[in-house]
């Protein structure tokens, strides 16, 4: 029989994937566009959204054994699965309209969604909600490089 870690970590793994949903000739685009200066640390951003995913997992787990199967857990279910869908897709989103707006509507989305979610666990479980706040503390620094990267490369706003 599966258990609840194996299925949550099992669907944040594969919308995860989702993220690798880019297609060859968008990567061009990509790499043109002007970055902040600040964002030296671009290559330990998949390692830092990997944390993150994890401690999400980790908190949608705690949520279910607070109260597994009751219809709040299971809309509470939800949020975090759209929160994941919503991040996840920041990057094909982007690549595929090559829209850096469509990057910060994504990224604030998400953020949005972070803070309702984050809200919403802390009157179940107050583990499951600081286990969340790594997301919303990273996911500003996210946006915000978005807008940066908009100011930087207005046409390709």
């Amino acid at each position: 029989m599966l258990k609840p870690w194996m299925i949550i970590g099992g669907v944040t793994f594969l919308v995860a994937l989702g993220g690798l949903l880019i297609r060859p000739r968008d990567i061009p685009w990509a790499k043109h566009l002007e970055r902040p200066n600040w964002l030296f640390f671009e290559p330990a951003i998949p390692f830092i959204w990997t944390a993150i995913f994890t401690g999400g997992a980790f908190s949608a787990l705690r949520v279910w054994q607070a109260d597994p199967g009751s219809m709040k857990t299971w809309l509470l279910m939800g949020l975090y699965l759209l929160l994941e869908i919503v991040t996840t897709a920041y990057i094909p989103g982007t690549l595929r309209s090559r829209s850096l707006v469509v990057g910060k509507v994504l990224g604030a989305s998400g953020l949005l969604l972070g803070i309702l979610l984050t809200i919403s666990v802390s009157f179940i479980d107050q583990w499951a909600a600081i286990l969340l706040l790594p997301y919303v503390l990273w996911s500003p620094i996210g946006t915000y490089a978005t807008e940066q990267m908009i100011q930087l490369n207005p046409d390709e706003a």
